[in-house]
């Protein structure tokens, strides 16, 4: 649990096995709401194995140590690209699945709802709600050192199940307690209900996620580290008589991909390779950051034209 691959390969079995007990306690209690809330769950193990994946290329690449052979060679500029596209699918797919639950969930409340076991449903809300929060806790004290999308997005997803199953729970204690009282009527309409309010819920919670992967997807520039390139860059201008420079930057998931473009002025005495190099260390070194995870190109010409 102590690296982001251990703690993704813990949340994917553990949620196999909450989705496998969902399923089967929803058709055994007859709960539509449960069932709901296996699928959910498969459905963020699907993405969790993805994101798994795209973790374990940038890993290897960040330490040499990329993927050889015909795949190598098609994605020569890394894999960060694929984090963002996997954080956009799986927040996007979170939000699809909750609007298809609370469509189905208004159906069954305007058909007059459904009978189910309060039993089975109660005794499938505790043993979930448990697993779930030792699983976001166990994921939030593990990204306190990792600091990692994926795994920030995991503890989101597991504090989301959980929330549900706790709704869930109220719900079933609640219509096991008024059947067979005057108020009897109203438990066929609990089980819809408490999934519709809880996709009204949880709909919006993924669309940060969603927003910051487009904007990792469209190379947007963020405006902090913006700042601190063009500070830099200002600085070895005036340090170095250089006459001007262009600057761009993108943030692609936890890659920082910087490019510097330095106009010389053309009667300025000539450099040999190596202090070319040695100017490049101290930009680099001044602009700082993940080096692992940076994609930093720092290149010199007389001619404008080249510096886009």
């Amino acid at each position: 649990m102590r690296t982001e691959q251990g703690v993704l390969r813990t949340s994917i079995a553990v949620t196999v096995v909450v989705a496998a007990f969902g399923i089967g306690f929803g058709l055994l209690s007859g709960s539509f709401s449960i069932a709901f809330d296996g699928v959910y769950a498969l459905a963020d193990a699907g993405m969790t194995v993805l994101a798994l994946w795209v973790s374990s290329l940038i890993l290897k690449s960040s330490q040499g140590v990329a993927p050889t052979g015909r795949f190598a060679r098609r994605f020569t500029m890394g894999f960060w690209h694929l984090e963002p596209m996997v954080l956009g699918v799986n927040g996007a797919l979170l939000i699809t699945v909750s609007i298809y639950a609370f469509i189905n969930a208004i159906f069954s409340i305007l058909a007059g709802g459904r009978d189910l076991e309060f039993g089975f449903a109660i005794a499938y809300a505790v043993v979930t709600l448990a697993a779930c929060a030792a699983m976001a806790l166990i994921g939030w004290r593990a990204n306190r050192t990792l600091r990692s999308d994926f795994v920030s997005l995991d503890v989101k997803a597991w504090l989301m199940s959980g929330g549900i199953t706790a709704a869930l729970l109220i719900a079933f204690v609640i219509g096991y307690a008024i059947e067979g009282t005057q108020y009897g009527w109203i438990a066929p309409y609990i089980d819809p209900a408490v999934l519709a309010l809880i996709c009204l819920v949880i709909i919006p919670l993924p669309i940060s996620t969603v927003q910051q992967a487009l904007a990792d997807i469209l190379l947007m520039a963020p405006p902090d580290l913006q700042k601190h390139v063009d500070r830099v860059a200002a600085e070895t201008v005036k340090r170095l008589g250089f006459l001007s420079y262009r600057a761009y930057v993108a943030r692609v998931g936890r890659s920082r991909e910087i490019e510097l473009y330095f106009i010389v002025p053309p009667n300025q005495p000539a450099r040999t390779i190596e202090e070319w190099d040695r100017i490049r260390d101290a930009i680099g070194d001044a602009i700082g950051g993940d080096v692992d995870n940076r994609w930093l190109t720092i290149a010199f010409t007389a001619d404008p034209e080249w510096a886009g």
